[in-house]
């Protein structure tokens, strides 16, 4: 997997503890205007403490390099509204005797209406097919989720 992916609007770095603000990535997880909403639609919860928050790091890298999944920090490139910051979390789950990947993401409520979900799709959709020499890429939402079925949709 690439550690590192650049569209025109975003970078999209590998995923772990050396990469992110532990303290940053907490207070996202945690209480970030929006994230009971967000929750509502993804397999976690808020995450009540900072250890919470180092496990899903540290898994993200420990997947990341044994080839299970990529797993990338989103954040918006220079000359975007909140260049540098966390945007969210993006990537792929691969099988690959099968040869697929499954894409998933969230995004912090903030960046929401950007067309940053699109972006890295098509970003992660290439690097699947180019690189990775992948047959299918899949992506799913959650039923209640109107907004991901209609960005899966685009």
């Amino acid at each position: 997997f690439p550690e590192t992916i650049e569209t025109d609007r975003l970078r999209l770095e590998a995923n772990g503890p050396e990469k992110v603000d532990l303290d940053a990535c907490y207070r996202i997880c945690s209480a970030d205007t929006g994230i009971d909403e967000i929750a509502e639609h993804v397999t976690w919860d808020p995450h009540e403490t900072k250890r919470e928050t180092l496990e899903f790091l540290e898994r993200g890298r420990e997947r990341f390099e044994e080839g299970e999944a990529a797993n990338y920090v989103i954040r918006p490139r220079q000359g975007e509204d909140g260049a540098g910051e966390i945007a969210g979390f993006g990537g792929f789950e691969v099988d690959w005797e099968k040869r697929t990947a499954v894409l998933g993401t969230w995004l912090r409520k903030r960046f929401w209406g950007r067309g940053y979900s699109g972006e890295r799709a098509a970003a992660l959709v290439e690097v699947a097919f180019d690189d990775l020499d992948l047959e299918v890429v899949a992506v799913g939402h959650h039923p209640d989720n109107e907004q991901s079925r209609r960005a899966i949709e685009k």
